[in-house]
């Protein structure tokens, strides 16, 4: 039997974010994933918001379902909020994760403690075939520690200890780490407004107008 629930492309080809944008959204639409259904092109955008909306235009334009994107990496204080958008890339290969992790803790090796502040920023964003986007931006702030820690989620997660906790976020369960997430909110805030827009009362052209962050 099919599902009732309206179908979405996940416009992403990063395996740890699949599974998490699953746990996230999975109760709220169908989701399908890329499996070759598009190419990804190049991320050219100067702000994770400009990526996620061109990720999710592109997989529409390609597929004609609507999709749903993301983009985001870490804003790390003491390097005025690199890596950022090259957070994925930051050691020169895409997704080289230990390779970023080495890279990152060299250029901090001689920051102090106090100055070791970092948020993990993620901008979610949603396109439909008929033109109307919208997009999310969120943070998780904390502070990044001198070596890895914790065996769990992806990227940066071993380094970042968020605000008000002992542990970083590869520490923590995966539904511990939905609930605070950067990803976990931004994607709670858009579901909403992705299902509004797929209901057949919704507008039939339009934008909702530029990032907005959700309160925390």
């Amino acid at each position: 039997m099919s599902s009732s629930l309206p179908r979405v492309l996940l416009a992403t080809n990063n395996s740890g974010k699949v599974a998490e944008l699953r746990r996230i959204l999975g109760g709220a639409v169908e989701l399908v994933g890329i499996d070759g259904a598009y190419r990804p092109g190049p991320e050219t955008g100067a702000t994770f918001a400009e990526n996620a909306l061109a990720k999710a235009r592109e997989a529409v334009e390609q597929t004609g379902l609507p999709a749903v994107a993301d983009d985001s990496g870490l804003a790390v204080d003491a390097l005025n909020g690199m890596p950022g958008i090259f957070s994925a890339r930051w050691a020169g290969r895409h997704g080289d994760d230990r390779a970023n992790l080495e890279l990152l803790l060299r250029q901090l090796s001689d920051v102090p403690d106090a100055r070791r502040g970092a948020g993990f920023v993620c901008a979610a964003a949603y396109a439909l075939p008929d033109g109307r986007t919208d997009v999310v931006l969120a943070e998780l702030r904390g502070a990044l520690l001198r070596a890895p820690r914790g065996d769990g989620g992806f990227g940066y997660d071993p380094l970042l200890v968020p605000d008000g906790m002992s542990v970083t976020t590869a520490e923590l369960s995966a539904a511990e780490k939905d609930a605070i997430s950067h990803r976990g909110q931004a994607f709670r805030a858009l579901a909403p407004r992705l299902l509004a827009a797929l209901a057949p009362a919704a507008h039939a052209t339009g934008s909702t107008g530029p990032p907005r962050r959700p309160a925390r």
